[in-house]
């Protein structure tokens, strides 16, 4: 009962039709099958999705069935969910390459082997195997009225932008997941309420079926703004030790509390003890959230590697002993060198940074991402250092 109890209030924000259809669902001995999509649009899984990882892995600890869905075939055209603009395509090489490491990161938090293994699905499978004629019959299910009651449509029709059709077949396709599934049930962020749902009408109109829908609270900062690739503020689950317990540590106090709560598996009694704590001592329970996050996905070494890489370069303002190199060549610029040795991703990352003080070469600001460089130890931000030799 307290695993149900755990499972049915940490960290959601909303379960449709109710909470109690669920709640029943899971006092009985039917062995349920839950799933959650992942569209490859990039290369790394991120922290907001180990919050929905989180709740699979309550399911699958209580027996149940859990597929993990890799969205290959909608991952090619983009969620629309929060977007002011149309998505760029992906192509279907871009999605597969993409998609490559996803198990070995989710294996940190879901068990892929043992006797209730995650299943992993591809949606490729069915859609590529559809004609037109069945995608017809599909959309003939949906209204265009329903698709516009999305927020993000309206907000493009205030600012004259344009819809595209296979946007609105987003929802449609999601919906469609759930169908051929034959699923109870789905997790997902909040974001995906309006998806969610569609795929809870059709499994009505389809398979005259009552699915679930359980939606997630959002891991937000102080604007509002989730935590995610879309957004450039994401914690990758294949960031470093050090760049992952650096960047938790760069979070607001305000996000503390909720840290504890969606991405790791702290007892929720402990957490809201924390509530308490929280105007006494944030540091020391920051710390203690970027240890419990790091342990979580890449182990307890690599914690407390973070921990102490932390007190020593970003603390004491030590430079770090162990660091790559780039070997300097010819008359080279800051801008060049910088995305060169991966310190930045491009040109305009660099010269950002170089603008907003966030580069020094030996202790020295760096004013203009023309200047040359030289030997010596060139730092981007807090946490990033290269050796120029």
């Amino acid at each position: 009962m307290d695993k149900i109890k755990e499972l049915l209030t940490r960290g959601v924000e909303n379960v449709y039709p109710t909470p109690a259809f669920l709640e029943k669902l899971l006092k009985s001995k039917k062995k349920l099958i839950i799933y959650a999509g992942y569209d490859p649009t990039g290369p790394t899984l991120h922290i907001g999705h180990g919050i929905t990882m989180l709740k699979l892995r309550q399911f699958q600890q209580l027996g149940h069935k859990i597929i993990f869905l890799i969205g290959d075939f909608t991952g090619m055209i983009g969620d629309p969910t929060d977007k002011s603009s149309t998505r760029q395509q992906l192509t279907k090489e871009d999605v597969l390459k993409n998609c490559k490491e996803y198990k070995k990161q989710a294996s940190a938090i879901l068990d892929f082997n043992g006797k209730n293994p995650v299943e992993i699905k591809y949606n490729s499978k069915w859609f590529s195997k559809m004609d037109f004629a069945d995608v017809l019959q599909l959309s003939s299910r949906f209204t265009v009225q329903r698709m516009m009651e999305r927020d993000m449509f309206q907000e493009r029709i205030k600012a004259g932008k344009p819809i595209y059709v296979h946007e609105f077949m987003y929802p449609m396709m999601q919906a469609y997941d759930s169908v051929v599934m034959d699923v109870d049930g789905e997790v997902g962020g909040n974001d995906q309420t309006f998806n969610m749902l569609a795929g809870r009408d059709l499994m009505k109109i389809m398979k005259n079926k009552e699915k679930f829908v359980l939606t997630m609270k959002l891991l937000t900062d102080t604007t509002g703004k989730k935590m995610g690739k879309s957004e450039g503020n994401m914690v990758a689950l294949f960031d470093s030790p050090e760049d992952m317990f650096g960047k938790v540590m760069s979070w607001p106090d305000e996000m503390i509390i909720s840290g504890f709560e969606l991405c790791t598996i702290v007892p929720t009694e402990q957490v809201e003890s924390m509530k308490k704590e929280i105007k006494k001592n944030p540091r020391e329970l920051k710390i203690k959230l970027a240890s419990e996050i790091v342990k979580l996905f890449l182990g307890e070494a690599s914690a407390k590697r973070g921990k102490a890489h932390f007190e020593s370069v970003i603390v004491k303002k030590d430079v770090p002993l162990d660091m790559p190199e780039y070997k300097l060549k010819g008359n080279k610029n800051i801008a060049d060198v910088l995305v060169e040795s991966k310190l930045c991703s491009s040109k305009s990352d660099a010269r950002r940074a170089v603008e907003q003080g966030g580069v020094s070469l030996d202790n020295k600001k760096i004013k203009s991402f023309e200047e040359k460089a030289t030997f010596g130890i060139l730092k981007k931000g807090k946490r990033h250092f290269v050796k120029l030799i």
